[in-house]
């Protein structure tokens, strides 16, 4: 059983139950993708879910997109049709509410996160084929909200999940590449020590 499978099963011990909120997050992006399809480029999943695409599952309550910023307006118009009320906008992000519904997009216009979104690959899931962005775009972006945030511990324990997954796959030059933008060098590697220990 995938990770998705096993995320929309749900299990004991504190993973997300399979009830309404649930039903609701999966015809959420099923209806998302709709959307997307009239996009010059196709949004990739990132947040909550997109981990659950790459083998680690956690709860998440919002669907978090990765978009082309050249994009931004027409999809912020389709989202204002389908009934979505914008709470936030800015240059970098935006964040959409539909009743309990949120949609959270991080705008992709920095070279590297444009690198991301076009390296991002397509996955078979229960919402249907979806584009997600790679486990090391993933971790990036755990870091950026780690470093925006200190407080923002679950972006950490993310980092050390996928770490632990993806050991032995991931490219951990990209992975200094990325650690080193932010100056937390040290922290990749006492991370990937406590990984192998």
């Amino acid at each position: 059983m995938g990770a998705f499978e096993r995320w929309r099963e749900g299990r004991r011990g504190g993973l997300l139950r399979y009830d309404a909120r649930m039903a609701s997050l999966l015809d959420q992006i099923r209806e998302a993708l709709v959307a997307f399809t009239r996009l010059q480029t196709p949004p990739a999943l990132i947040g909550g879910l997109a981990l659950a695409a790459h083998n680690v599952v956690r709860a998440t309550r919002d669907v978090d997109f990765l978009v082309d910023a050249d994009d931004a307006d027409r999809l912020h118009g389709f989202l204002l049709e389908l009934g979505y009320q914008c709470v936030h906008r800015s240059v970098d992000a935006a964040n959409y509410l539909r009743g309990e519904d949120g949609l959270d997009l991080l705008y992709a216009h920095r070279p590297i996160a444009r690198q991301l979104l076009a390296a991002a690959g397509e996955r078979d899931t229960p919402m249907g084929r979806l584009r997600v962005i790679s486990a090391e775009g993933l971790v990036a972006f755990k870091l950026q909200g780690y470093v925006n945030d200190p407080t923002r511990a679950r972006d950490l324990d993310d980092i050390r999940a996928l770490l632990r997954a993806h050991h032995e796959t991931l490219d951990h030059e990209a992975l200094r590449e990325y650690f080193r933008l932010f100056e937390r060098e040290e922290l990749l590697e006492a991370l990937i020590d406590e990984v192998r220990g």
